[in-house]
C-alpha cells in the first residue's frame, strides 16, 4: 500500500484475506517472503511493535470499561508512554471523527451494533498507527447502517489520510472503498489494480465472478477464423484473432442489451425488480444470464427476446481461466 492509500483486499472465504492481515499484524508467520512497512523489514517484529492497528469484524470491548475508557486502554501499555494529556486528547479527537463525544462515558451494553463498531474503530484511530488493517469490520451490521458506516470509513480513511489495508468478501463494499483493488483468491492475487481498472478488464474469469453484482455472465464459446462465436447461439459471434479451440466469453450484465435484430436469442425466465433497475433472467439454448435493463422494460417470463452486445464488451477466458487477448 502507498501512503494515504486505502488497499481493499477481496476474495470469497478461504481465500487468504485475513491471514494476509495476521500475517502483517505479526499473529501469523509467512512460510516465505517479507514484509516491509515503510522500508523497514518488520517480518520477525514482535506484533505489539510493529504499529500496526487492527480492526475486527466483531467489536472486541471491554463491557466492564466506559467508551471512553475503551478507546484510552489501548495507550496504558507502560512500554507507550504516553501521558494522561495526551491520552485525553487523542481520545476527544477519535470521537470527534466518529461522532461519538456523547458517549464517552456509557457501557458498551448502552450502544448499538453500530455504535459499538465506531468504537472498536476508535480504539485503533488513538494509536495513530502507520497502518490500518481491517477485516471484514462491517460485516455484522445491518445493510442500511453497513452502507451509512462505509460512507464514514471512507472519509474517515480521507481526513487521516491513514494508509489501510481492508478486506472484504463484498465487491460493492470493495468497489465503494478501494483506491486499489486487491483480488485474491486460494491465497494468490488474481488481479492488483485501480477499482475501474479490474472492473473493465478482469484479468481472470474469477475476477469477473467475483466483481459486480450481479455477478458477469460466462458462456462457452468456440473461436475459430478470426471470430469467438457462442455454443449456446452460433449466429453470435464477434471479431477476434486468436488460436482456434474452445474458449469461455464473459458478458456484464448490463453490456447485454435488449435490441429488436439482436444476434442471440433468448428467453425470459423470471424478472427481478430493484428500483430503477430490473435483473432479467434469461436462457440462451442451455445457458442462462442475467441482464440489467430500466424499468420500462417489458418482459415476462417464457417471453422469448433477442440480446446483443459490442466487441468491446465481449471479455473472452481460457479454459483455465485467464484472460485471453487478441492474437494470442
Amino acid at each position: 500500500a502507498g501512503d494515504g492509500e486505502l488497499v481493499v483486499v477481496l476474495g470469497p472465504t478461504g481465500a487468504g484475506k485475513t491471514t494476509t492481515l495476521r500475517a502483517i499484524a505479526g499473529l501469523d508467520r509467512p512460510d516465505a517472503g517479507a514484509i516491509r512497512l515503510g522500508g523497514d523489514d518488520i517480518t520477525h517484529d514482535d506484533p505489539a511493535r510493529r504499529d500496526v492497528a487492527m480492526v475486527f469484524q466483531n467489536f472486541s470491548l471491554y463491557p466492564h470499561l466506559s467508551v471512553g475508557e475503551n478507546l484510552a486502554f489501548p495507550l496504558r501499555a507502560p512500554w507507550r508512554r504516553i501521558d494522561a494529556a495526551q491520552i485525553a486528547e487523542r481520545v476527544q479527537r477519535a470521537a470527534r471523527i466518529l461522532h461519538i463525544e456523547a458517549m464517552l462515558d456509557r457501557k458498551p451494553t448502552m450502544l448499538s451494533g453500530g455504535q459499538m463498531q465506531r468504537v472498536a474503530i476508535g480504539r485503533a484511530i488513538v494509536r495513530e498507527p502507520r497502518l490500518f488493517l481491517m477485516d471484514e469490520p462491517l460485516t455484522n451490521l445491518d445493510a442500511k447502517l453497513r452502507e451509512e458506516l462505509r460512507i464514514e470509513l471512507k472519509s474517515i480513511q480521507r481526513e487521516l489520510k491513514a494508509t489501510t489495508i481492508y478486506v472484504t468478501h463484498d465487491p460493492i463494499e470493495a468497489m465503494a472503498l478501494a483506491d486499489r483493488l486487491v483480488v485474491l483468491d486460494r491465497g494468490r492475487v488474481l488481479q492488483d489494480d485501480t477499482p475501474d481498472r479490474v472492473y473493465a478488464r478482469p484479468a481472470h474469469r474469477r475476477v469477473g465472478e467475483l466483481l459486480g453484482a450481479p455477478p458477469m455472465n460466462f458462456l462457452a464459446a468456440r473461436v475459430e477464423a478470426g471470430q469467438v462465436r457462442l455454443v449456446a447461439d452460433a449466429a453470435a459471434a464477434w471479431p477476434f484473432a486468436a488460436p482456434t479451440g474452445p474458449v469461455v466469453v464473459g458478458l456484464r450484465p448490463e453490456d447485454l442489451r435488449l435490441t429488436s435484430d439482436g444476434a442471440i436469442n433468448a428467453r425470459c425466465e423470471i424478472v427481478e425488480f430493484f428500483g430503477a433497475d430490473v435483473v432479467v433472467g434469461l436462457r440462451i439454448g442451455d445457458e442462462r444470464v442475467r441482464i440489467v435493463v430500466d424499468e420500462r422494460a417489458d418482459l415476462r417470463p417464457g417471453q422469448p427476446c433477442r440480446l446483443s452486445a459490442s466487441a468491446a464488451a465481449v471479455h473472452v477466458f481460457a479454459r483455465d481461466g485467464s484472460r485471453l487477448a487478441p492474437g494470442g
